[in-house]
């Protein structure tokens, strides 16, 4: 069971959208956090140094990676 998903977002971003609507669909909760926000970004580095896109998706503290990633490992 899933117990925290955090997802590191930006305006105008579909995939990151795309993923909220995911964790929607399945009645799963999350926080979101803007990476328009340098302070963010800057966490959001430190947490996953090779980040390249966006959304960064963490679930129980654990990096999935992107929203193709999410995909990838929790549809069948």
């Amino acid at each position: 069971m899933v117990k925290k998903v955090e997802i590191y977002s930006k305006s105008n971003c579909s995939y990151c959208v795309m993923a909220m609507n995911f964790f929607d669909s399945k009645n799963i909760s999350y926080d979101v956090y803007s990476t328009d926000d340098p302070k963010i970004f800057d966490e959001m580095m430190k947490r996953n140094p090779y980040a390249r896109t966006l959304p960064q998706i963490f679930i129980d503290d654990q990096l999935i990676g992107g929203y193709t990633d999410l995909i990838e490992k929790y549809t069948e």
